[in-house]
């Protein structure tokens, strides 16, 4: 989960409080509690100390909300500060030009090679023409990585290993880029912004002229994250921030404050090491994922892009006729794996967070998951169609083609047998709710989009 320290102790400073007995005393402590969070988290103390005396201030002084408690009104004061922290609003990327020039900056080892992948995949989506052009002449790899990634994504690639200046490599592809919608440069890093680095990005930044200079931002980077940004800015300036490595650290909140050292927002966050774990960044929806509310946006958006529209329709054909295969059950679960882990997908539930379902639970669930489909795949066509034909003679066959346990293949079945009965369910009452329309003069069930 991202954050999860942070997010955590957020939650138990917000949990502690009383739901009318909020006196100076208990702001004050709430609000020591968010410093130490955001502290331990990397978050400059300057920021830190304004964003506590904003929330101490209005705690203390704003009237209560007509319909709110007090805990609910110092919990909103608590999630609009640290929205107006990470930037308030989301700002998306100016794609309008053609063609569109997107410079990729970043120190070494923020991931900004696979990041530029990422952004090249998620804006294909788009529909538009897109092109990768490698400008890194310093790391030996990183022409052969963004061909590699470029061929993944199915598009089409630049560069010249055999070129020593990044100016060069542009101009020499420069026409042939113009044909191009979305052009996205890859630039080098080096371990610090040096002179070297430095005068090297400012020539290839006047030759570019990019109309998008993204920094691609470590979150384990810490509190020099600021420097950095500070240094990019004044030498090429900054349009915008990508902060990486999300899933993989407990802290993470120099980085993200990183945008507020620049005129630029953060746009996209690395939430994995898949090409699809690249989010645009909603400061309000990040919030609420830190504050346990859950981001029922993002989870449709991840589901929109997990299935498929004919994989949608024939699923919901089937649960509406009251059927429920093997194989409705496999593409629900590979459904799921392209919208993240478990824990990833549980913390944009509402509520989610007060299960206090650990992480070693949900890796437990995830590779008891990966077992099923295992299995799944050792089935016939007829068994995957029509799980009533299971017996104890293809219970048996099942487990030894696959090497998987009997008593799993028995769990699978019997959760195949449970989410078929709630799937029955759900189909009775869209039916009756369908009828109660239909007497309303409403025309029948609402269609809702991918799946009607």
């Amino acid at each position: 989960m991202v954050l999860n320290k942070l997010s955590d102790a957020l939650r138990k400073s917000l949990d502690s409080l009383k739901s009318n007995k909020l006196d100076k005393s208990a702001i004050e402590d709430l609000c020591s509690n968010i410093k130490k969070s955001l502290l331990s988290s990397d978050v400059s103390l300057d920021l830190v100390k304004q964003l506590v005396d904003k929330i101490e201030k209005r705690s203390l002084t704003e009237k209560v909300v007509a319909g709110l408690s007090s805990k609910d009104h110092v919990v909103n004061i608590v999630y609009e500060e640290l929205t107006n922290l990470l930037g308030d609003k989301f700002v998306e990327l100016e794609t309008s030009k053609k063609p569109t020039i997107i410079m990729m900056l970043g120190l070494f080892g923020a991931g900004k090679t696979t990041t530029t992948g990422k952004l090249a995949k998620r804006l294909k989506k788009t529909g538009k023409k897109i092109a990768l052009i490698q400008t890194d002449t310093w790391r030996p790899a990183a022409y052969a990585q963004l061909k590699q990634l470029a061929s993944a994504i199915k598009i089409d690639f630049f560069g010249d290993p055999s070129q020593r200046n990044p100016k060069k490599i542009f101009e020499k592809f420069k026409k042939e880029l113009s044909n191009y919608e979305i052009i996205i440069v890859d630039t080098a890093g080096r371990d610090s912004l040096n002179k070297e680095l430095t005068d090297e990005i400012v020539e290839l930044n006047d030759s570019v002229n990019a109309d998008e200079k993204l920094l691609v931002l470590s979150a384990d980077i810490g509190q020099s994250a600021k420097k950095v940004a500070e240094s990019f800015e004044k030498n090429v300036g900054i349009t915008g921030i990508i902060v990486t490595k999300l899933d993989g650290t407990a802290k993470g909140g120099g980085a993200l404050s990183a945008a507020s050292a620049t005129n630029s927002n953060i746009k996209f966050i690395g939430t994995g090491e898949k090409l699809d774990n690249l989010e645009e960044f909603k400061p309000k929806n990040f919030v609420s994922r830190l504050l346990g509310m859950g981001d029922l946006e993002t989870l449709l958006e991840k589901a929109k892009d997990a299935i498929s529209k004919e994989d949608a329709e024939k699923n919901m054909k089937n649960m509406m006729k009251g059927e429920f295969s093997f194989n409705d059950l496999y593409t629900q679960m590979e459904s799921m794996n392209k919208m993240g882990s478990l824990s990833q997908i549980a913390n944009l539930i509402p509520g989610m967070s007060k299960m206090n379902i650990s992480k070693e639970m949900f890796g437990e669930q995830q590779e008891k998951m990966n077992t099923w489909k295992i299995m799944m795949d050792s089935m016939t066509k007829e068994e995957k169609e029509t799980p009533s034909l299971m017996n104890e003679s293809r219970i048996s066959r099942i487990s030894n083609g696959s090497g998987k346990p009997i008593d799993s293949l028995r769990e699978l079945i019997k959760q195949h047998k449970q989410m078929k009965k709630m799937m029955k369910k759900l189909t009775g009452q869209s039916k009756k709710f369908a009828r109660m329309q239909k007497r309303l003069g409403k025309g029948g069930m609402p269609k809702i989009p991918g799946l009607f």
